[in-house]
């Protein structure tokens, strides 16, 4: 089959899943819209699908937090799919790849650089990218201080402690660790006293506004998400460096599940941007399709970090 007819396949699948998300939010029973978006497709789209989905989701807040928040998500899914959907959350991100490279998750709420890895290693496809609150595709890394401070640029940081993420974080590790190679030419452990992991967005943004760090990386959107949950005032933290624009956090699915099921996934996700209530739990502004190339440009930071570009 030639790229342009993959490309036109998959156009009607998601077609046939937006309609199906439709038809269930109007009151049809997902067999019978399964039965009707089989035209679309030429058979049974439910014929093949599992009796459970596992959802997976990465740790930007405590595992809990993460749990409670995506509920709304889970039980759209559930409902218009007519699949139980079971949600879990892993330590980090290397669990959550772990966990979908041996088939315990179905579908998952990744990070782009963490999704490039389990595009690589755990067979994940993007079918969905998150909208921040305004539904821009994207968000900002930043580095942040404690409002007071006196700082006003990364330069005046230099010798202080510093947190990170993850390791597997787009926007609380490979984004600003290329800014400091990169743009500035220096290495981390070099520029500051002492460089730890904090191990989610959350935990970084509290440590510096408790004095457990001097500064940190993070990004807006899971800033925004900690001054709504009421745990942080926005007038806590300055920012001191903010990247360009990152390409939005994607919802992924297994490869290997049925194209049908995909497609009502994706088509599910879209569908869940008229539910405002359920967007404002989430603390996003919805989905849009998007595909693997959406991310080549994690592919090439993470190409320029493995290459030592910026090595002193």
């Amino acid at each position: 089959m030639t790229g342009q007819r993959k490309a036109w396949v998959w156009a009607a699948l998601v077609l046939a899943g937006l309609w199906m998300a439709l038809a269930v939010e109007h009151g049809v029973e997902p067999a019978r819209a399964g039965m009707a978006a089989s035209s679309a497709t030429g058979q049974n789209p439910q014929a093949e699908w599992p009796a459970k989905l596992v959802l997976g989701l990465v740790p930007a807040e405590g595992s809990s937090d993460v749990v409670t928040r995506f509920q709304p998500l889970a039980e759209h899914l559930e409902r218009v799919l007519g699949v139980k959907i079971e949600s879990m959350s892993a330590s980090d991100y290397a669990g959550m790849i772990t966990a979908m490279s041996h088939k315990h998750v179905d579908i998952a709420y990744l990070g782009p650089k963490s999704y490039v890895e389990a595009a690589t290693r755990a067979g994940a496809q993007a079918v969905a990218m998150e909208l921040d609150r305004d539904g821009v595709p994207g968000y900002h890394s930043m580095i942040v201080a404690r409002k007071g401070s006196g700082w006003t640029n990364v330069e005046a940081i230099r010798g202080k402690t510093f947190a990170f993420t993850d390791p597997n974080s787009t926007s609380g590790y490979l984004v600003p660790l290329m800014h400091f190679k990169r743009d500035l030419k220096v290495e981390p452990k070099r520029f500051f006293r002492e460089v730890r992991f904090a191990g989610s967005h959350q935990a970084s943004l509290l440590a510096v506004a408790n004095g457990s760090v001097d500064a940190a990386a993070a990004n807006d959107l899971d800033m925004a998400r900690v001054v709504q949950s009421g745990q942080l005032d926005s007038s806590d933290l300055v920012v001191l460096w903010k990247s360009e624009l990152i390409p939005g956090s994607p919802m992924v699915v297994r490869k290997d599940l049925p194209s049908s099921l995909k497609a009502a996934i994706t088509g599910a996700l879209l569908m869940l941007n008229e539910d405002k209530a359920a967007l404002a739990q989430l603390g996003n502004g919805g989905f849009v399709y998007a595909g693997d190339t959406a991310y080549d440009v994690m592919r090439y930071l993470m190409r320029m970090q493995e290459e030592g570009v910026g090595k002193e």
